[in-house]
């Protein structure tokens, strides 16, 4: 149905709280890169007017950090823009903070909490190998 396929790589020893914390911050990631996968306005059986959701699917996987090392490197080996979040983002309370805490951090030495792409479905899929669907 789709020629693309999103998913969402998501590190397997981090908190509850924070794999949804991380999710919700990479899914915006993907829908700032594609706004046209955002559908229309959902509307209940009384009229009532509810957030449009993307139109595409989001596979959410999980890995630990040397497979999700692996999946970044795979990442930038392909060129595909990704959103990124690192363990250190925990400890910042807004964007610009968070982007000045990402900046002290490269490929090798960051601590990723997970990453976010969206690509064609075999590109996907070869990058993402190795990751698990969350349980």
């Amino acid at each position: 149905m789709f020629d693309t396929k999103i998913a969402i790589v998501i590190r397997n020893d981090l908190a509850t709280w924070q794999k949804l914390n991380v999710t919700a911050f990479l899914t915006s990631g993907i829908v700032a890169q594609t706004p046209a996968i955002i559908g229309e306005p959902y509307r209940d059986a009384v009229g009532h007017v509810y957030n449009p959701m993307t139109i595409q699917p989001i596979v959410v996987l999980a890995a630990d950090q040397d497979t999700l090392r692996t999946i970044h490197r795979r990442v930038l080996d392909r060129d595909v823009t990704a959103s990124a979040y690192i363990e250190e983002m925990f400890s910042t309370g807004h964007d610009a903070a968070n982007r000045e805490m990402f900046a002290q951090f490269g490929p090798d030495n960051s601590k990723l909490a997970g990453l976010a792409l969206r690509a064609e479905k075999k590109v996907v899929d070869k990058i993402v190998k190795g990751a698990k669907m969350h349980p």
